[in-house]
């Protein structure tokens, strides 16, 4: 769970996010207005569910912070894969939106007019979003926020319908051909469904707790060495991610003789440090077992 300053920064950065998108739209908006250009309606379309998805991202990271209480007793972080999953789906219905009414273009045909100044006004909204969706997503990855990560990502596919509109308007004025403008729509609204999947594969990925290679690699590296370190072995490791944290389980396995003392001691030591090597919040459950008396137990199990 992040911490006040951090959950701060969070809030900080969606509601920059917000406000900018708002921006961003107006601009779109007024450059469909001048133009009517399909490849411009898709970019301003996919600005209007960035926006509605950055209210409910933005609703998301405050409900995340909530601690943990009777009713949701490991806290409520996970509400971050629904909003993920939520901005996969809106990015999606943009695309097939943006292929729907290119479509419809190629087939009745299209007229593009003032295409300078659509240009013009695209190229501005385009360079305002690449910042702001690098921004986000080295932020996200910063905080280890899933939340503002899709939605940088989400921004970034703003960027890149933007610059399908750009190439399009461009072609449009330099051939006097326009059905370029569909042409490139349908094309960038392929890479934006791309990006809808990718999204909910994530989404889906923490929904049903599927095991970080990643984690479980630096956890296993760590206690092996502690394992050598204090002569003990350890099996049962499971890992979960929630959107915010990391949770941790396993097995140590201590000789007969050792005492509660020591023994919860050690497990304190070997806690702190696998803690450390995470920048997110890192809940540990070890189990402390006698090592003798498992061993005849449980013949079959493979212990490290």
């Amino acid at each position: 769970m992040a911490n006040e300053k951090e959950q701060k920064q969070l809030i900080w950065a969606m509601n920059l996010s917000l406000f900018v998108g708002f921006a961003i739209l107006v601009f779109k908006l007024s450059a469909f207005v001048l133009t009517g250009s399909i490849s411009i309606l898709g970019d301003a379309s996919e600005s209007i569910i960035h926006v509605l998805a950055v209210s409910f991202a933005s609703y998301s990271i405050r409900y995340a912070a909530l601690p943990p209480d009777e009713d949701h007793q490991f806290g409520h972080a996970k509400i971050s894969y629904i909003s993920a999953g939520f901005e996969g789906i809106l990015i999606g219905v943009a695309g097939l939106y943006i292929i729907y009414e290119s479509i419809d273009k190629l087939i009745y045909g299209i007229d593009i007019d003032n295409p300078g100044w659509g240009l013009g006004l695209i190229v501005f909204a385009t360079l305002v979003n690449a910042f702001l969706g690098f921004y986000l997503v080295r932020k996200g990855k910063e905080e280890k926020s899933i939340i503002l990560e899709a939605n940088g990502k989400h921004v970034l596919t703003d960027v890149w319908t933007s610059f399908g509109a750009i190439i399009g308007i461009f072609l449009v004025t330099v051939t006097g051909w326009h059905y370029w403008d569909p042409i490139l729509a349908i094309i960038v609204a392929i890479n934006i469904l791309w990006a809808s999947v990718h999204l909910l594969k994530e989404s889906y990925d923490g929904i049903v707790d599927k095991a970080d290679p990643e984690v479980d690699k630096i956890v296993r590296e760590s206690l092996d060495e502690e394992m050598k370190r204090f002569g003990l072995k350890y099996h049962g490791l499971r890992h979960r991610r929630d959107g915010v944290n990391i949770w941790l389980e396993f097995h140590l396995l201590f000789e007969d003789n050792s005492t509660i003392k020591d023994a919860h001691d050690i497990c304190t030591k070997i806690e702190d440090k696998i803690d450390n090597l995470f920048s997110e919040r890192v809940f540990i459950n070890t189990h402390l077992e006698p090592m003798d008396a498992h061993d005849k137990q449980h013949p079959e199990d493979q212990h490290a």
